[in-house]
């Protein structure tokens, strides 16, 4: 009996690793394959090498050649949910196509890429009982995350500005950007002028107000004849850092996001440009000054008035900025705690650089089914950016929010279904990042996200009362 259970164990053995044999020749072979056909420079391919080298592409790539094990019934479920999951939360595609497109680079995807380096988090470790020796190794650790924060300095760190810091994922909010005192002067009238909407009761100023965090407080804000949005509004105050504006990344800028609601039926009411720009062109001392400062007065010159208005509404020095320049008392020690807890938890690496978020699209409920749990109708509004593309990969994906200033923008998420900031902490903590933190933690947290708040023209930001 133990000769034939010996025999069986060897021969279980000899089989396991022929199969461990095969995998590791396909995957040298798959992986040869894959750099050779990559429309890479030669810098590129040496970045790109340690990914699929790896196996990385097998679940963070959508149409990535699979190991034979993907065609048989069970392993091949597992792998799908592993190909989902793992491309819910990363494309090693986009960032490769990016690798030698610098422009073209999320500075997210460099966030989560520098995470499961450092930490050696990836890969998960039931791929690695077939694929051995397929953890990076100190060379090509270091390889990629040389790159990673050469990324980082030249295309995403902010100019002339104290406590940046390329080996980390957020960084401190620059003093001011660059703007035209004239050109600001008109957008904040123009942010401030009810003559944008269909009947002059709505202005940009209703549903972002500046003396309320850059919002209105409303789950959904009310835009003409009283109706209702479908979405919550976000913070107008550092939307300069965005990538894109809106959940949804419909438009590219700040002057494109100023043409979006006046044309809105629901937000402003307006028919079309022609009938807003005839409001104006009747104001004859409006003329004067816009005209002085413009060549022209349409809608490109107007909502680019607004946009230049709303780079000045960016918020630095808060007790956070000024603990990235070097002041250790900036934060008290459960704040410090709380910001060990947010970098354990995974949160900067979405919420990552200046604003510390706007920077890609996220997938809602890479951990759980938020949509489910949460006990409201789904909307249109739940689409996110599939609105824009169509594209089925998008579905339920939204820009992610800055957290600067979150103590001041209650209710939260996109659906403003959650009014407490620590109840959205803890929601966030379950669905985006797999953690059921305990009260303390959320407490820290929640501490550490209250230091965010900056200052307005030198004045810290306060709610209205």
């Amino acid at each position: 009996m133990k000769k034939l259970l010996a025999t069986i164990f060897i021969v279980g053995l000899s089989c396991f690793l022929a199969i461990v044999a095969y995998v590791h020749f396909f995957d040298k072979e798959r992986a040869e394959t894959r750099l050779a056909q990559a429309n890479l420079s030669n810098t590129g391919k040496v970045i790109a090498k340690p990914f699929f080298d790896n196996g990385c592409q097998y679940c963070h790539s959508p149409n990535a050649d699979l190991p034979f094990y993907a065609k048989l019934p069970v392993v091949g479920t597992i792998m799908e949910q592993d190909i989902l999951k793992g491309t819910r939360a990363f494309r090693l595609d986009r960032l490769v196509d990016s690798i030698d497109h610098p422009e073209n680079l999320s500075e997210a995807d460099l966030a989560k890429l520098e995470y499961v380096i450092q930490n050696q988090t990836m890969p998960i470790t039931s791929f690695t009982h077939l694929h051995w020796g397929t953890k990076p190794n100190d060379e090509e650790r270091k390889t990629i995350l040389d790159w990673i924060h050469q990324q980082r300095n030249q295309y995403f760190l902010p100019k002339n500005t104290d406590g940046v810091d390329a080996t980390r994922l957020v960084q401190p909010i620059p003093d001011k950007l660059e703007t035209n005192p004239a050109q600001v002067a008109l957008g904040n009238k123009l942010y401030h002028d009810g003559r944008l909407s269909g009947d002059g009761t709505i202005q940009c100023h209703t549903c972002h107000q500046l003396a309320k965090g850059g919002v209105d407080g409303l789950q959904f804000s009310k835009g003409i004849d009283g109706q209702v949005g479908g979405i919550n509004a976000p913070t107008v105050y550092n939307a300069a850092f965005n990538f894109l504006q809106f959940w949804d990344g419909r438009a590219k800028d700040l002057a494109d996001q100023a043409g979006g609601p006046p044309l809105n039926p629901i937000e402003m009411g307006s028919k079309n440009w022609e009938e807003i720009l005839a409001r104006f062109k009747s104001d004859d001392e409006f003329m004067k000054e816009f005209l002085a400062v413009y060549p022209e007065f349409n809608e490109k010159t107007l909502t680019h008035a607004i946009g230049e208005f709303e780079k000045t509404l960016i918020t630095p020095n808060s007790p956070f900025d000024k603990y990235l320049k070097g002041d250790e008392n900036a934060l008290t020690e459960v704040e410090k705690r709380g910001y060990q807890h947010f970098k354990s938890a995974k949160c900067d690496t979405c919420h990552t650089g200046i604003a510390m978020g706007g920077q890609s699209f996220e997938y809602m409920g890479l951990y759980g089914d938020y949509f489910k749990d949460r006990g409201i109708p789904m909307t249109d509004a739940d689409q996110g950016r599939f609105a824009q593309t169509k594209d089925p990969y998008d579905m339920h994906r939204f820009k992610v929010p800055t957290l600067r200033n979150v103590a001041l923008t209650a209710p939260y998420m996109h659906d403003g279904s959650v009014k407490d900031l620590k109840e959205a902490v803890r929601i966030m903590a379950v669905y985006q990042s797999g953690k059921d933190l305990s009260e303390q933690e959320l407490d820290e947290i929640t501490a550490f996200l209250k230091s965010l708040t900056g200052e307005l023209d030198g004045k810290p930001l306060t709610l209205e009362k």
